[in-house]
This record gives structure tokens, sequence and C-alpha cells, in this order.
């Protein structure tokens, strides 16, 4: 167990930032299974755009590799054009 002060605060401020970054992850891919489920094109692309948008804030944020990011935008992208 940490005995500096500062120690114990980098543990708590740790794991408030655990949390949050795997809420954020773990809606991000609900999102995206949500959108692979979709049938309807146009429904498609405008969960297309919030999906995105949620890819590139976590990339920026460090939660995800802004190579992973990039692959889902593609990926998503071929399959709403494909709808």
């Amino acid at each position: 167990m940490a005995n500096h002060k500062s120690a114990l605060k980098r543990i708590r401020s740790n794991e408030a930032k655990r949390l949050r970054n795997k809420y954020q992850h773990k809606t991000t891919r609900n999102a995206v299974r949500d959108l692979r489920a979709i049938e309807d094109k146009k429904e498609a692309e405008g969960s297309l755009s919030k999906v995105i948008s949620l890819l590139d804030k976590l990339a920026k944020k460090n939660i995800i590799h802004k190579n992973k990011a990039a692959n889902l935008k593609s990926k998503l992208t071929k399959h709403v054009a494909a709808l």
C-alpha cells in the first residue's frame, strides 16, 4: 500500500480515469455493434457520423490506438456504402 499522500491521490485518480475510459470504450463498442446491425441505409448514414465522432474522441484521448480508429471507420464506411 502506498504511504505518500501524492501516491494515494494518484491511486484514486487512476481508478476514476480507468472507470471513465472503460465506460467510453464500452459505449463506443456498443455503438459500432448497433451500426453494423442496422439494415436501413438512411438510418445507417445518420448513425455513422455519430460513431465516427466517438471513435475520433477515443483515439484523441489515447483510449484506443489511432490506427484502430482509422481501421474501424474505414470498415464501417464500406459497410454503410454497401447497404
